[in-house]
């Protein structure tokens, strides 16, 4: 019971610094709800394991210093696998490489056409199972599905921004992605990022839809502010 309670807290740990990029000792005590000597052992036990670092120290006070720890490339790596490789280590590899045969095989520029047509019916089962509710319920929805395909996603309401035009957009969310369930593909093949973005534009066409984090540029997430368009008054 005692391990899996360990291995539980250490998962914990990393999935808070995969959404948060970095944390100290003191923050996950506080936010895990665990005593600072057992936050203490596991991130031990983590960087013993080589899936996270300490990047830098801050000194808060009189107290002693405190590491500030993220992420290793392989704790990354790590949660890629537990939350989104669902089919196998291999899945992604073989995507990769079943890509890479078919543009071999029929030439870049038909490549570019079955990723659009890849998209827009993903983007069609995606508005279907979706459906026409609120803003809000839409997004919520939205963001189960990418769940349940292994994206550790989430969503926040934000206010409007008081330099952008008010009679331009109505309610605003964010939509985030902390990790990215197809990373090997779009390392190869990063056009399929800007398919996604047109995706979700196609199943909120009464929104707008901008990039606002991207893992491929060395961001920690992949972010998208999904904004309702104004009705105009008749």
């Amino acid at each position: 019971m005692a391990t899996t309670q360990q291995s539980s807290t250490k998962q914990e740990i990393l999935e808070y610094l995969l959404k948060h990029s970095q944390a100290t000792a003191f923050e996950l005590s506080e936010v895990l709800n665990v005593s600072p000597q057992a936050i203490r052992r596991h991130l031990k036990d983590l960087e013993a394991e080589e899936l996270i670092v300490y990047a830098s120290t801050t000194q808060a006070g009189m107290g002693r210093p405190q590491h500030i720890y993220q992420l290793s490339r392989q704790g990354r790596d790590r949660l890629h696998r537990t939350t989104s490789d669902r089919f196998g280590d291999g899945y992604g590899e073989f995507a990769v490489s079943l890509l890479d045969t078919l543009a071999e095989t029929v030439g870049h520029d038909k490549m570019k056409t079955i990723l659009q047509k890849q998209w827009e019916r993903k983007a069609q089962e995606y508005r279907d199972r979706v459906g026409k509710g609120s803003l809000k319920e839409r997004v919520e929805t939205l963001v189960q599905l990418r769940k349940a395909e292994g994206f550790m996603a989430e969503y926040h309401s934000v206010e409007a921004d008081d330099d952008r035009p008010t009679d331009r957009v109505g309610d605003r969310f964010v939509l985030i992605e902390h990790n990215c369930a197809i990373s090997n593909v779009a390392e190869s093949f990063p056009t399929v990022c800007g398919h996604e973005l047109e995706m979700f534009a196609a199943v909120l066409p009464d929104c707008i839809v901008e990039r606002t984090h991207w893992i491929i540029n060395g961001e920690h997430r992949c972010g998208y502010l999904v904004q309702a368009r104004k009705q105009e008054q008749n």
